[in-house]
């Protein structure tokens, strides 16, 4: 089972995880959170991260989702990358975290790819009812 680790500022990780346990009607194991705030420094930080990977990986290796490509949670988790044991995503939201969540007993690059179809494929334009009359 692939552990999955959220980096992502202040408690975005935590209310993904506790929406994830809802729609999936169960708690997740090997699903935790890491938190970054203003004051946070990288620095300290990493080691923290390290440990939680240490945790959550029980031989096949940890997809980390992170929020927005750039920030200091996505450039932490970039630090964190070891390919093949260690990957990640940006732009974490509720469809990929489901996803990963539902592939995570196939291989890490398999249950990678999953996870990055469903964030994209959950993003989509919703039309008014109207507008789909026509």
């Amino acid at each position: 089972m692939i552990g999955i680790l959220i980096i992502s500022h202040g408690d975005l990780g935590n209310s993904l995880i506790h929406c994830a346990n809802h729609v999936m009607g169960e708690r997740s194991e090997y699903l935790m959170h890491l938190g970054v705030t203003i004051q946070d420094d990288p620095d300290v930080i990493i080691p923290k991260a390290l440990e939680l990977l240490k945790q959550l990986d029980r031989g096949d290796g940890v997809l980390i989702l992170s929020d927005i490509c750039g920030a200091t949670p996505c450039n932490i988790a970039n630090q964190l990358v070891n390919p093949g044991r260690v990957e990640c995503l940006s732009g974490v939201n509720l469809s990929m975290l489901i996803r990963a969540l539902t592939y995570r007993n196939e291989p890490l690059e398999s249950s990678l790819e999953k996870a990055f179809s469903g964030g994209k494929e959950g993003v989509m334009r919703i039309y008014s009812r109207s507008d789909n009359a026509s």
